[in-house]
């Protein structure tokens, strides 16, 4: 019966691709819908950018060890990032009317930042859509059987075709459906388990002392820096990201897209609150669930003591969950390869064949991260590097984009490059405090460095041109 269920279930997403496939007629409907979501499709397909294999399977185990604490960064940093972009950028990047992130920096800094950007933004997906596979693999593999490997090649490939078909359009269309069953779903099965753990609130009165502690209990420097990049590696790094620009900007009006990203953070901690509540009761009732693999928590108890009815329920939920967001991760750096890596060597090309190459590029970005996912199963992890890696060399040079007239783009290109160059060495050495606290300071310094030298430079060449 659940085998059954999901299968119809599949198959009505592809249908779906099929259907939405007939309303592009433009690279700007394949990678913005036409920028003509209404309020709630803009609402539900920001909302679903995130809720997926982390906030799912990864979150609940953390928020068991660690409260509150444990799961700053997801869902509350995620959050805070929607509700940020909303206040604060929707509106200024809707009205420039372009298609993709990269294309801001080749306004404000040339071309070259451009290329540089996308170079920097298309490999920053490869892990965060290694995690969904990953997360969709290990969820066929416990309906049917199969290996791990299998299950992550069908899944990804799926996903991949229904995206390819309609783009944008599709989407949308499947979050819209992905996001009723999950929010229904998740409502149902945490009736049932706080029914079964006599309550909400027995639930609460069991949890260790500074459970829901929300601030570091000792305060050293260490700590809080740990507590504050928790919040900002997808708090602020995630601005400057290609998927969540795509679904704010594929809204009818500046106005829509600016309260679609709000309403769609408050939502997303809403909803996002309830597979964490889940887990907790889940390990109360069933206390041997903390020895198995806690990714695998939630996923155990519906298996092991829940009816078919409920399963099929809560697998349409989480599958739903996944979907979502993997359709609009892969779409993103497939829709930065076409704009801003294709277009800029061949400016004559035709937006058919432009939107051929974005297709093309789909194919090819769920093939790498299905060679990722065979070789990487840790999904905390890969969410968490993801996100770091636009942080450190995208954010800075954006902000400087958009407040700081000075900035050039030897700045920008210094500040992406030499962020992420940081990065990455702390991360080699492991470092105490978080790899990205010294990549941003790195980038923070590339920027000012580079837009006072090329300043400098440009200045000593004008005086010697006059003699």
């Amino acid at each position: 019966m659940l085998i059954t269920c999901i299968i119809v279930y599949l198959l009505l997403n592809l249908g779906i691709g099929l259907w939405a496939s007939k309303k592009v007629k433009s690279t700007e409907d394949f990678v913005l819908a036409g920028r003509k979501l209404s309020f709630t499709l803009a609402s539900m397909v920001t909302f679903a950018t995130w809720f997926g294999s982390e906030t799912m399977m990864g979150a609940p185990g953390e928020f068991v060890k660690g409260g509150i604490l444990g799961v700053i960064e997801e869902p509350f940093g995620a959050a805070l990032c929607l509700i940020l972009v909303g206040l604060f950028f929707a509106k200024t990047f809707y009205n420039l009317n372009i298609l993709t992130f990269c294309d801001f920096f080749k306004i404000r800094f040339g071309q070259k930042a451009e290329i540089i950007s996308a170079l920097v933004i298309v490999p920053s997906y490869f892990s965060w859509i290694t995690a969904q596979f990953v997360a969709m693999g290990v969820l066929i593999q416990i309906i049917t059987g199969i290996s791990l490997l299998q299950g992550i090649i069908f899944g990804a490939i799926l996903v991949m075709f229904y995206t390819m078909l309609g783009g944008m359009w599709s989407v949308s269309i499947t979050d819209f459906l992905h996001n009723i069953i999950l929010i229904i779903g998740l409502i149902i099965l945490a009736f049932i388990i706080f029914e079964t753990a006599g309550g909400f609130s027995n639930v609460i009165t069991k949890t260790p002392h500074n459970f829901f502690r929300p601030i570091p209990i000792e305060h050293s420097f260490t700590n809080w820096v740990n507590y504050l990049f928790a919040w900002i590696t997808i708090g602020l790094g995630s601005i400057p990201q290609q998927d969540v620009f795509q679904r704010v900007m594929s809204a009818k009006s500046d106005k829509i897209a600016a309260r679609s990203s709000i309403t769609a953070g408050f939502l997303y901690i809403t909803v996002a609150l309830l597979p964490l509540f889940i887990g907790l009761a889940a390990t109360q009732i069933y206390p041997e669930l903390l020895k198995g693999d806690q990714k695998m928590l939630v996923l155990n108890m519906v298996m092991k003591f829940t009816n078919p009815i409920l399963q099929v329920i809560f697998f349409g939920a989480l599958i739903s969950a996944i979907m979502s967001t993997s359709s609009g991760a892969i779409l993103a750096p497939a829709s930065v390869i076409g704009e801003n890596l294709i277009k800029p060597f061949f400016p004559k090309i035709s937006d058919k064949n432009l939107l051929f190459w974005i297709r093309t590029s789909i194919v090819f970005v769920t093939l790498i991260c299905i060679w990722m996912a065979s070789i990487r199963q840790n999904i905390y992890e890969l969410v968490a590097e993801s996100s770091a890696f636009s942080l450190v060399s995208l954010f800075i040079p954006m902000i400087a984009g958009l407040k700081w007239r000075r900035a050039n783009a030897t700045g920008c290109i210094f500040s992406m490059l030499t962020g992420l160059l940081v990065w990455l060495f702390c991360r080699y050495i492991e470092t105490e405090l978080p790899a990205s606290f010294y990549g941003l300071i790195g980038g923070f310094f590339g920027l000012v460095v580079g837009t006072i030298l090329s300043e400098k430079f440009r200045r000593q060449l004008n005086l010697e041109s006059k003699y």
